[in-house]
């Protein structure tokens, strides 16, 4: 059951948590040339799709359906001439600010409720873990036909 609560939280605040995301990264020194280079909208649509379909992505979505959405981020981001660094930064404050939220509204307080739903956390920490690498690969794709494309200029 608090597995179940704590993602409905999570859905249901998805608009909230999304405007908080990004205003850490339009403020953060780590995230210039992302808040920069990628239209405000799209951040916003990205950011409030993750935390409005949590539950779909930790539940549903299979390992090849992360790396394709994941893997074509990276490729864009790249396209944007985004720092890897600062899409990685994006990801890990995509994770802390949910981490935040769920202690501000006191769901991770109960240590028992907590072991008992490790699974749950696991599978969130595991999410952006892996969302993270299908956008490097993605990033770094896009990289490597740049390459070649240069050297085949020259």
């Amino acid at each position: 059951m608090f597995a179940l609560r704590m993602i409905q939280l999570i859905e249901t605040h998805a608009a909230k948590l999304s405007e908080e995301l990004l205003y850490r990264l339009e403020r953060s020194e780590n995230c210039r040339e992302l808040t920069r280079r990628v239209p405000p909208e799209e951040l916003r649509m990205r950011t409030h799709e993750i935390y409005r379909n949590l539950s779909q992505w930790l539940l549903e979505k299979t390992q090849a359906e992360i790396e394709e959405r994941y893997v074509g981020l990276g490729l864009r981001r790249a396209a944007q001439g985004v720092p890897f660094s600062e899409l990685l930064y994006a990801f890990s404050m995509t994770k802390e600010c949910l981490w935040e939220h769920l202690e501000q509204d006191a769901l991770l307080e109960d240590p028992l409720e907590l072991i008992g739903n490790l699974n749950l956390l696991h599978a969130v920490g595991r999410f952006f873990d892996r969302a993270a690498h299908a956008a490097a690969m993605g990033y770094e794709t896009a990289r490597q036909q740049h390459e070649h494309v240069s050297a085949r200029a020259s």
